[in-house]
Parts: C-alpha cells; sequence; structure tokens
C-alpha cells in the first residue's frame, strides 16, 4: 500500500513538475523519513515528559501548596478478581499523591475474598473497601463504589490502571481556577511492559459534542463534580463496556461547565485482556456505545442513524436525518477549464441521490470559446444556470458572496470547480448536520490527485496562522488516534467544499471581499462562524477528489506572494487573539509546525 502510494507521490510530481524537482523532493521526503526513524514518537514522547512533568523539586512544591478550595476527591474503583500487582501499584500511586484530600472507594465483586487484597487496602484509612455477596456488573460494581464516596468530586478509575503523583493536584487546581466546573476529563497515555514503559500519548482536544458523537475520546480520566452523579444517578447496565460513555454523554445533557485539562493524568495499562492492547478484545462495548450514541441522540431530539464509523472499532458515523426537502444552491466559481468543470458537473448529476439542488455556475472573465459553449449545453439541464460576475479580476470571497446573494435555496454550497463527488449521498449528508441549529458549516474530506489527503480539517496557529490537516497522508492509512476519519469540530473548512445556511452569509456579513480576496477567506469566514456560537464539522464520510490550483495556478509571481503575504499579515492582525489563544479543537501540546498531529517538542 505504501510503496504503491510512493510511486503515484512520484509519477504525479514527475509528470507536473518535472525531473529535477521530483529529484529535489524526493531527497527531501528520504531525509524527513531519516529525521522521523531516528526519533519515533515514542522518543519523542520520552522527551516530552522529561519537559512538561514536574520533578522532585516540583512535586515538593506542590505538596506544600495550599489551595483556597481543598475539595475531597473520590477515586471511584469496581473491582473484579483484580490482579494483585496492578492494584497495589495502584494503591501505591495514591499514596504518594502531592494532594491529600482524597479516597480510594472500591467494590469487589469477585467470586471470593482475597487476604492478599486486604492486606493492600489496609494501608490507609482513606481507603474504602466494600466486598459484595455478588457480582453486579462493571455497572453495578461502579454504582456500589460510588455510594461509599463521601467526596465533592468524583474520579473513575480502572482497577488495573495508574495515575501520577500530581494527578489529585492537577484537578484541584482546575477546580480552584473554575470553581463551577461540574465535569472534567484530562488526556492520557498506555504503559507496557515490566519497566511500566509509557507510549502512546493522547492529547485531546477541548470539549467537542460532536467529536464525541462519532467516538469517546474522553474515556480517562473522568471526573464528575457529586452533584451532577447524583443528577445522572450513576450507571446503567444494559450500556456495559460502554458504560462509561453513556454517562459522559449523558453528562453532556445536564451542565455545559466542562473543562479539559491538557495534561496526562492517567495511564492506561497495555495486558492482554485490554482494550488498550486489542480493540477487538471486548467487541461487546462497541456495540454498547453505537446505542449510547442513539439513545443520546434521541434524548436531544436529533433523529439520526448511527453506524460504525470505517475500520476503527470505536468510532462510529452520525448521519441526522433530513428534515423536510430544502433545496440547495451549489456556488461554482469558475474561468475557463472546462474539462474539470464537466468532470465536477457530470459527477455531481451522476452520482448525487438527493435531487432538490441547483447549481450556480458564477462566470469570471473566461476567454476560451469552448468555455462558452459548454455553458450553453450545460444550461439544458434545468438544475444548472451561469450567472456573469460583473467585474473583471478574481476576488473570490466577492465571487461567492454574489453567488449566495443570487441564490434563494435554503443551503448553500461553496464548491470548487477542480473538484468530483466521490460519495452518493453528500448533500443528504450535508443538509443532515447543516440543520441543527448549532452548526454553521461542515466541510468534508478531500484528497489530491494522487489520492493522499488534501484536507480533513483546519487549525488555526499552524505556521503561526492555519494549515490543512494531515495533508498527503495516503488514503486508507490512518493517522493520529484516527483523525482522518473521526467527525469532528473544528475551528475552520476549506472553502473548496463549504456547506452552510444561507442565512449564516447574512448572520456574519459574508465573506471579507475587502482583505481576503484569495487567500485564507475560508479560514476568515469559519471563525466569524465561531464567534456568533456555531459549530464548525469535518465530515469525513464525505469524500470528494480535488484538483487543488489547477484553475488559477501557485503563489509563483511577485504580484500573486505580495497579495498572499498582506492576506497573511491581515489574517493574523485580526484573528491574533484567537491564534495566541490556542486552537479550542487542538492540544497545546501538539507541534504547530506540521499539520500531522505531531508531538511539540
Amino acid at each position: 500500500m505504501q510503496i504503491k502510494h510512493r510511486y503515484n507521490q512520484i509519477k504525479y510530481y514527475f509528470q507536473t513538475y518535472g525531473l529535477l524537482k521530483t529529484i529535489k523532493k524526493v531527497i527531501v521526503q528520504l531525509f524527513c523519513m531519516i529525521t522521523r526513524r531516528e526519533m519515533g514518537n515514542d522518543q519523542k514522547y520520552q522527551v516530552w515528559i522529561k519537559k512538561n512533568e514536574p520533578n522532585e523539586a516540583g512535586l515538593t512544591k506542590q505538596r506544600e501548596t495550599k489551595f483556597a478550595i481543598q475539595p475531597k476527591i473520590s477515586f471511584i474503583v469496581p473491582m473484579y478478581q483484580t490482579p494483585l500487582k496492578f492494584f497495589e501499584q495502584l494503591v501505591e500511586a495514591l499514596l504518594k499523591q502531592t494532594y491529600s484530600n482524597w479516597e480510594l472507594c472500591l467494590a469487589d465483586g469477585s467470586p471470593e475474598k482475597n487476604p492478599h487484597l486486604e492486606k493492600i487496602v489496609s494501608k490507609d484509612d482513606r481507603i474504602k473497601y466494600q466486598f459484595l455477596e455478588d457480582n453486579k456488573g462493571i455497572s453495578g460494581n461502579t454504582n456500589e463504589a460510588l455510594k461509599l464516596a463521601t467526596g465533592d468530586f468524583l474520579a473513575l478509575l480502572d482497577h488495573d490502571d495508574l495515575i501520577p503523583e500530581f494527578c489529585a493536584y492537577e484537578i484541584v487546581k482546575c477546580i480552584n481556577e473554575n470553581p463551577e466546573v461540574e465535569f472534567i476529563y484530562t488526556d492520557e497515555d498506555k504503559i507496557q511492559g515490566k519497566k511500566e514503559i509509557r507510549k502512546d500519548p493522547y492529547f485531546k482536544p477541548d470539549f467537542s459534542i460532536d467529536t464525541l458523537r462519532a467516538n469517546n475520546y474522553i474515556t480517562h480520566l473522568s471526573i464528575f463534580k457529586k452533584e451532577l452523579m447524583d443528577k445522572l444517578g450513576g450507571f446503567k447496565e444494559e450500556y456495559n463496556g460502554a458504560q462509561d460513555f453513556d454517562i459522559i454523554l449523558r453528562a453532556s445533557e445536564e451542565t455545559n461547565q466542562i473543562v479539559h485539562i491538557p495534561k496526562v493524568l492517567y495511564h492506561w495499562r497495555v495486558h492482554p485482556a485490554s482494550t488498550a492492547m486489542d480493540s477487538d478484545a471486548k467487541p461487546y462495548a462497541y456495540q454498547a456505545g453505537q446505542r449510547a450514541i442513539s439513545d443520546h441522540l434521541q434524548r436531544q431530539g436529533l433523529q439520526a442513524k448511527v453506524t460504525p464509523g470505517g475500520d476503527i472499532p470505536g468510532i462510529y458515523e452520525v448521519m441526522y436525518e433530513v428534515i423536510g426537502n430544502p433545496k440547495v444552491s451549489i456556488i461554482i466559481p469558475n474561468k475557463d477549464s472546462v474539462k474539470l468543470l464537466k468532470n465536477c458537473i457530470d459527477s455531481i448529476v451522476t452520482l448525487s441521490t438527493y435531487s432538490n439542488y441547483e447549481i450556480l455556475i458564477i462566470e469570471n472573465n473566461s476567454e476560451e470559446k469552448a468555455t462558452f459553449e459548454y455553458y450553453e449545453t450545460i444550461q439544458k439541464n434545468e438544475k444548472v444556470k451561469v450567472i456573469l460576475y460583473p467585474e473583471t479580476g478574481f476576488n473570490y470571497s466577492k465571487i461567492i458572496n454574489f453567488g449566495v446573494q443570487h441564490s434563494e435555496a435554503e443551503y448553500v454550497m461553496q464548491l470548487n470547480s477542480d473538484t468530483e463527488i466521490l460519495t452518493p449521498n453528500w448533500l443528504e449528508k450535508f443538509i443532515g448536520f447543516a440543520q441543527r441549529e448549532d452548526v454553521g458549516a461542515v466541510g468534508a474530506r478531500l484528497y489530491y490527485e494522487d489520492k493522499s489527503i488534501q484536507h480533513a480539517g483546519i487549525v488555526v496557529g499552524i505556521g503561526g496562522l492555519a494549515a490543512n490537516m494531515l495533508s498527503e497522508l495516503p488514503k486508507g492509512v490512518h493517522a493520529y488516534f484516527g483523525k482522518d476519519c473521526l467527525t469532528q469540530n473544528m475551528s475552520a473548512v476549506t472553502g473548496a467544499c463549504l456547506f452552510s445556511r444561507r442565512t449564516i452569509y447574512e448572520e456574519v456579513g459574508y465573506m471579507d471581499e475587502e482583505h481576503f480576496k484569495v487567500a485564507f477567506n475560508d479560514v476568515d469566514f469559519c471563525l466569524k462562524i465561531r464567534e456568533k456560537g456555531y459549530k464548525i464539522i469535518y465530515h469525513p464520510y464525505i469524500e470528494l477528489m480535488h484538483y487543488e490550483s489547477k484553475t488559477r495556478g501557485y503563489e509563483n509571481t511577485p504580484e500573486k506572494k505580495a497579495r498572499f503575504e498582506k492576506e497573511s499579515n491581515s489574517f493574523h492582525k485580526k484573528w491574533k487573539t484567537v491564534i495566541d489563544q490556542g486552537d479550542p479543537y487542538y492540544n497545546p501540546n501538539l507541534s504547530l509546525t506540521t499539520a500531522k498531529y505531531d508531538i511539540k517538542m
């Protein structure tokens, strides 16, 4: 797969740029590959740990800290035939905590008592242990542990995992900084082997409801305010295997006081029986997760179908039911390039399973006779109209605004003429998300001609401005925690394929015609949408080819370079605060020098 992909990349690059540039490109790529091999992600993570986690002096300082708010943290652990060695390590980790106002609440559903375990739990009077007469299952045992809790906040742990000694401290620090918080979650990693080797850190985004509906990205470590847990009524056995997913979804329905701590405060142990080692170890868990999402959506009054999302267990696709039969205007700016335009329109007309749409071709200074001959032919299709843009020059924002103002449809699709639709029910999927009142814009997964990814959402701050994520990732190769095929809340999506309600344009003042004629207009538009409180969605199950820049060329003249620099400066100046604060959907521990979710070094 990789060899074929590399061959296609080299072939395409050679045909496009010639031999000399291809050789240069190959040399650069080889150097990058060698560098990455010299320091892989696990090695990078070891460096990250040393640079970012407290040393002994830092731990001592934590122990001396006196917080204004000093809540009791109840660590909740259901038990069943618990591995003694792992459990003893967990207890030792708790005894070393730099914040001392905690308790450990244990409910054991094992078939018989274990005297060695009882010896471990007698080490500290903050440990509460109850042996259950019968095994109530993971949810029932957890509920029994909850009954023992007297803390202000409840933190969920598995009996065979670990936490760092600064875990409770960071939780309490977060509570002091956010006194109204009701639900907290953290980053995590995995531990494996006798030497407790740490690897695979999951640096998560801030709370993202659509990302959560596609995958339980929160998992470990989850901390609930006691009053919130009481309101939720504990765990439900019908979701066993995904009981944590269900209760997190239900928590999101009850509170918006949710805070993410971007620190690794949970170590998920890898061993033969755990899903940390084998994602197929507990297939029933993924079925339960699917039910949990479906039930959550139903409680929210959202009609949708939930299905497994591709080939990664635990990732789901949510397809919302289209309400009514709303009309969609597909706005395609065009200047000549008949072959590409025809390919784009043919793919829409041939593949689309949704019929209530119109195609508005915004003609912008075409010169070739063949273009106008094609216009005459294509307009015989009653769904296609060609509208003459009255001005010279190319101002993408102005052209799109012109198209929107000439549309009367409820929904608007910005679409480049150099794209090709690959997903037959693409419009139904777009409408399903865009009809939600909290959603402002939806984007798709786009591929280059060599079948590698061109766009998988946009992160603000990459390279000091913004960037398409996962560019050049081979199709079929999964990225960091499945980010390529995970429906996500993002800060922006590309204007090459951007779907929105028509009213959104009116509410945010349309696209910025003055400052972003060619570059950053889509990111600026999305950030204006987010300023109004709406969500931006990256939808990986809507797929298109994107023969990028063939119609307009690259920034390869002094005039284009000067214009690009001017628009870059305008974007940075306008959104400096957003850039400096960091993209909420991108963890601060991830690199801003690449767009591949690499660890920040």
